[in-house]
């Protein structure tokens, strides 16, 4: 029986040792960076990492039937280690003694030793990829001059070659394009409208966004309809986070953020934010109401005589948002996503006239509501597919009753856009990925006036629907060094029969560890723009309006640039400097915003620019500061009109910006200044007016742009505090001043006839006044 009982246990043991020998072998303990090689390889990523963070470092690899974030998530909790997906195609490992603040020249920052990618860009959070984009973190980012919370639009105004003419995130201009000629989407759905109170806070969340991608130039073929920048705001996180609410509040209005993890593999999320603009007045509010409102129809810009005026406005704005992520299975991934932007202006306008009291009431209302659906997947380790949908609605409509008469103007516009979009990505071999992709969009748009005294009614509505084919390779060599994509998108315009072939073209190529050079190109075309039929349209406040092109007096708007950029990145200097080269055809004189001769003129054109922009940034250890500085010249080029060429009404010659960045713990204090040449105005040719016609005098001006406004200077303050309750609990405590020094701008100036004396008069535009604004955000 002994012997029998001892062969047996001997029999267990050499059975058990035998498993545990093959487990071993079948997931044997192999260095980290063995890992990583072959991760790099099959989902085509790149890791960036200090060596002496990982050489020593060995793991069980992971079960190949996870996906890549899951592999990532079973790596860090084996070694302890954090791995950030920084995008698509870049991967950052640190240690917690990095994060800690071993490494106090990179502050717990990761310096991207192997790749062209800058991992602070002006502020934490802001980086720019191999590709020439820049990725904008919200969670991340630290504090930019003037701003208490990360506005997502406020902030690429301080990107080189990205401005607004008049202060506005609603007229944003990127390399002297106007606002319409940027694409904006929020998780694949095309908004129409991007600002509240009109054009001075972000229409997005800021308490919501995740990642922001802009590209100036070589824009994926996968993006169509825009000859400007592309702004890409996705909401969705890389994997699912846990539950975690925010709630905060400012001196214009209050917002909320809520993400509930139902389960590992899905989440929900919501968000909203209203003004209390129109039951409280604070120091902040009127200051942005002094802005908005001067020289519109509020202080009567019909008539420059002299009227005894009463008005009551009651404005506000809300947005809200919400999005459900499903992981299906370890290799597909369902989302969905929707979100609702308003802005609501009453105004009522009393005015007595020869012992008479009358009252008129008119209103404004702008909306933007869209929502997307899509559907990833991975078929096997070379081959990725994505199918998406979106539909967008945007809707502005007016109420105009004219204190001065009994004429009431109703003024509409809507645009209704859907679109469907399939992706395929494969790997073809370890250097190259080939993009393929198929889109279907479909955009109406509804322009309606009616007058009742006189009685007149126009209603006008447009549909167009394209298809479009797009191509694009991603091709890495040189050990990553050298990096090419060029693309193609082929569209088809059904109503007008128009083919529309456009190429595209990013390459990098990085000379050593430091230096490294860049080339963009790409063509490019839209066949939605806004224009503006009169000043006075929709209450003077929102003048523009969505319309489609038919190819005859409405062309189809083209563009064409092509850049190429140097770029200096040590972890203490980064110096990059962008040479660029942009045409746009197709452009008409109601869209480029003229207060002059060309003001009723209908005639078709282009411009064109050419430019540098340079920037310095250098880090302290705790404190960083930029400077930056560009240079441009643009001009239009109008065939029909006498002169044909004359300078771009949002040229900005030179301009200078400079931050300066003080870091400390859960302090954070930045200082800020903006300097630009004035913008171009037409003067007047003389004092006298032409009065051939009595019932409407003329002036005469001086050939278009003829002159510069005065150069624009600004001043503005952020501190930031936080203090941390516990893992979950935050309480930041934000302060801004947006122009400290009061400076009186003139932004915009144009010249009107006084009916009165028959005079000629300047109407001018003047930047903010000296703005603070307070914010508190609970996290928990």
């Amino acid at each position: 029986m002994k012997k029998i009982i001892s062969r047996l246990l001997l029999f267990l043991f050499l059975f058990f040792a035998d498993q545990s020998i093959l487990a071993q072998e079948e997931s044997p303990v192999v260095p980290l960076k063995e890992i990583l090689a072959n991760l790099s390889k099959q989902y085509k990523i790149q890791f960036n990492f200090l060596e002496d963070e990982v050489k020593y470092v060995s793991v069980t690899r992971p079960s190949s039937e996870l996906d890549l974030s899951e592999k990532l998530k079973y790596l860090s909790n084996q070694t302890g280690l954090t791995f950030e997906i920084i995008n698509s195609r870049y991967v950052v490992i640190t240690s917690q003694k990095a994060i800690a603040g071993i490494h106090d020249s990179i502050k717990g920052l990761p310096i991207l030793l192997k790749e062209t990618v800058i991992e602070k860009y002006l502020a934490s959070g802001i980086s720019k990829t191999v590709e020439g984009n820049l990725i904008i973190k919200p969670k991340k980012f630290g504090i930019l001059p003037g701003l208490t919370e990360a506005d997502v639009l406020q902030t690429m105004q301080q990107v080189p070659g990205i401005y607004s003419a008049d202060e506005t995130v609603s007229n944003i201009n990127v390399r002297s394009g106007t606002h319409d000629q940027n694409l904006f989407l929020w998780n694949g759905i095309r908004m129409f409208q991007t600002g509240h109170f009109f054009g001075l806070i972000s229409a997005f969340n800021p308490s919501l966004s995740q990642k922001i991608t802009i590209s100036k130039n070589g824009t994926s073929a996968f993006y169509g309809e825009s000859v400007s920048s592309v702004i890409d705001i996705s909401s969705f996180p890389e994997h699912i986070e846990n539950t975690a609410s925010s709630i905060s509040s400012n001196l214009i209005g209050a917002q909320f953020n809520s993400k509930i993890k139902i389960s590992d593999n899905s989440s929900f999320q919501v968000s909203g934010r209203r003004s209390f603009t129109d039951w409280a007045n604070s120091p902040t509010y009127q200051k942005y109401y002094n802005r908005v409102f001067q020289n519109t129809i509020v202080t009567n810009i019909e008539n420059s005589e002299i009227s005894n005026y009463h008005t009551d406005e009651k404005f506000y704005f809300y947005d809200f948002s919400a999005q459900y992520q499903h992981k299906i299975s370890s290799r597909t991934k369902a989302t969905a996503a929707f979100i609702g932007i308003n802005n609501s202006l009453d105004l009522d306008q009393k005015m007595t006239s020869e012992g008479i009291l009358r009252t008129r009431n008119s209103n404004l209302s702008q909306q933007n509501f869209g929502g997307a659906v899509s559907l990833k997947t991975a078929w096997n380790d070379n081959n990725f597919s994505k199918i998406s949908g979106y539909v967008s609605y945007y809707n502005l409509n007016s109420r105009n009753e004219a204190v001065e008469n009994n004429q009431t103007l109703v003024q509409q516009n809507t645009v209704t856009d859907m679109g469907f979009r399939l992706e395929n990505s494969h790997l073809l071999n370890s250097d190259i990925i080939l993009n393929t992709g198929y889109q279907y969009n479909e955009i109406g748009v509804r322009n309606f006036e009616n007058i009742d005294n006189p009685g007149f009614s126009r209603s006008i509505k447009e549909v167009l629907r394209s298809h479009s084919l797009i191509s694009e390779a991603e091709m890495y060599y040189l050990d990553g060094n050298l990096f090419i994509k060029p693309g193609l998108r082929f569209n088809y315009i059904e109503e007008l029969e128009k083919y529309i072939f456009e190429p595209r073209l990013q390459f990098n190529y990085k000379l050593n560890q430091e230096i490294s050079v860049e080339v963009l190109g790409e063509q490019k075309s839209q066949t939605a723009s806004q224009v503006i039929d009169q000043q006075q349209d929709f209450l003077g406040l929102e003048k523009r309006r969505w319309i489609l092109a038919d190819d005859r007096s409405i062309p189809i708007q083209k563009s064409r640039q092509v850049s190429i950029g140097f770029t200096y990145n040590t972890s203490e200097w980064l110096i990059s400097l962008d040479n660029f080269y942009k045409k746009v055809t197709g452009i008409m004189t109601g869209s480029q915003a003229f207060q002059n001769q060309l003001e009723f003129i209908k005639i078709n054109g282009n411009y064109t620019v050419l430019g540098s922009e340079l920037l310095v940034q250098k880090n302290f250890d705790r404190f960083y500061s930029w400077i930056s500085y560009n240079l441009s010249s643009s001009e239009y080029y109008f065939d029909s009109f006498i002169p044909s060429q004359f300078t771009n009404n949002f040229q900005i010659i030179h301009s200078i910006n400079w931050a300066g960045i003080y870091d400390w713990n859960n302090l954070k204090i930045a200082l800020g200044t903006k300097w630009h040449s004035g913008r171009p105005e037409t003067t007047p040719a003389t004092n006298l007016l032409d009065l051939s016609n009595p019932a409407k005098p003329e002036i005469h001006y001086n050939f278009p742009n003829n002159k510069n406004l005065s150069d624009y200077f600004q001043v503005n303050f952020s501190a930031s505090y936080c203090w941390n309750w516990s893992p979950k609990n935050q309480l930041e405590l934000g302060i801004s001043v947006l122009n400290v020094l009061n400076k009186k701008n003139t932004i915009s100036r144009y010249y009107r006839v006084n009916n009165s004396n028959n005079a000629v008069e300047s109407v001018n535009t003047y930047s903010l006044e000296r703005t603070p604004n307070i914010a508190v955000k609970f996290n928990f």
